[in-house]
């Protein structure tokens, strides 16, 4: 069964919010129209504690877009973003997401960053969306979402890893870029682990049937 996979489409990814994605809101029509296309429909959903590690506010001296060592982890310092219950942190408004079917938070604790929607950024702890998805015999994934060049990426490759059909739809992503260069090389990132990079007009055969549930 092949499930869409909509990434952290929230209020501060798009356009005056708190972290903002360039065009990020051009991705909501994109979900909307393939939402419709596919019988599982699943999410993640970025959310932070206050005191989250990522946050520049939390290091006193530092700005956004350092680099600093979080618990043995190089992390890229970034605005208060999608903190738990705020309006940043909410679905954006146009997304249709009563078509979602479930939702996964990531990004909870506040010691490590949390990219992919299927583990942290040391893989020391799933999400569960992986048990989630082998529950509903999901076996191939379309994704798209914010942003192209992290947690789009990250999702993609993890989702291969753990070898699912993998598709990500050019439309559907926006990238941060915060360096020159940052989308083409994620690209060629996902491409390079097997994830197959595509137009909305070349992806064909949405899945068919109502979403199952059984053992492993």
């Amino acid at each position: 069964m092949k499930a869409l996979l909509l990434v952290d489409i929230q209020n501060d990814f798009l356009p005056g919010g708190a972290l903002a994605v360039p065009d990020g809101d051009a991705v909501i029509p994109v979900a909307n129209r393939l939402a419709e296309r596919f019988d599982l429909v699943v999410a993640s959903q970025d959310w932070h504690a206050a005191n989250h590690g990522s946050f520049a506010s939390q290091h006193p001296g530092h700005a956004v877009g350092d680099v600093v060592d979080l618990h043995g982890l190089d992390q890229i310092l970034w605005p208060d973003h999608c903190v738990q219950g705020g309006a940043g942190a909410a679905f954006a408004a146009d997304l249709h997401a009563d078509r979602i079917e479930h939702v996964v938070r990531k990004g909870q604790n506040p010691d490590v960053d949390s990219y992919s929607a299927f583990f942290d950024n040391g893989h020391r702890v799933d999400t569960s969306l992986d048990d989630y998805l082998r529950l509903q015999e999901v076996d191939a994934l379309v994704i798209l979402g914010l942003a192209l060049d992290y947690c789009v990426k990250y999702t993609a490759i993890d989702a291969r890893r753990l070898s699912y059909d993998t598709t990500v739809v050019l439309e559907g992503t926006r990238a941060v870029n915060l360096s020159p260069g940052d989308a083409d090389a994620a690209i060629a990132e996902m491409t390079e682990a097997g994830v197959a990079v595509i137009h909305e007009s070349e992806l064909n055969g949405a899945s068919v049937g109502a979403p199952r549930t059984g053992d492993r």
